[in-house]
């Protein structure tokens, strides 16, 4: 994970310099998520998460308003409402949100999204498409965490941190879904410049052949 705090500040910076002078909403959205550093996509995710109370992963205006609102999001009401309207392709008044959250996903080359999907694997060692602490154990050396040397945490407080970290700041379950841990790396992509570089990076902290 080395490297990655360096990169979510110098995104945010850039992230912010650009929002002066972006026009298109869905490229304001995505920019002021970012500005949020790589966990900013998948938080407001986790936020659409929350407002949809009868599961249906679709939001009507309504809750997309109060999601970008409860999320920190500033946006005039038009501009909301604009931005709604391109993903309500159909016109039913609902947006899928899946959708709407891999459109706001900052573009990655199939050759960085593979990497990504490779850890993935690598971690889900149940296969059931979540990683969670029980997966991590065997594949994440908790033993060398500084907390856990100094007996400040034990290896489960090791693994809940280290889960919390792609997990929203709002609604950590300690559970990382492939979009999740998917829009969490997009972010993270962001501030990487060359797909080489990042491809090293993942394979370094993941320890892929």
């Amino acid at each position: 994970m080395a490297g990655t705090a360096r990169h979510d500040r110098e995104m945010a910076v850039n992230a912010k310099k650009q929002l002066q002078a972006c026009s298109d909403p869905v490229e304001r959205l995505r920019l002021q998520c970012l500005a949020r550093g790589s966990a900013g996509i998948k938080g407001l995710g986790r936020t659409f998460k929350i407002m949809d109370d009868d599961d249906s992963r679709t939001l009507d205006l309504k809750e997309f308003m109060k999601g970008l609102n409860d999320f920190g999001v500033l946006m005039e009401k038009e501009e909301a409402m604009a931005l709604f309207q391109q993903f309500d392709r159909d016109g039913s008044g609902q947006i899928d949100f899946d959708e709407f959250l891999i459109t706001l996903r900052p573009p990655m080359s199939n050759a960085r999204k593979e990497v990504v999907l490779q850890a993935f694997r690598k971690l889900d060692k149940t296969g059931d498409g979540v990683i969670t602490v029980d997966d991590l154990r065997g594949v994440y050396n908790a033993k060398y965490h500084p907390k856990y040397q100094n007996g400040e945490w034990t290896e489960e407080q090791v693994f809940r941190k280290f889960l919390d970290s792609f997990d929203s700041p709002y609604d950590k379950d300690g559970k990382v879904t492939k979009e999740e841990f998917m829009n969490y790396y997009a972010g993270v992509s962001a501030s990487i410049d060359t797909d080489v570089y990042f491809i090293i990076m993942m394979k370094n902290a993941w320890k892929l052949n």
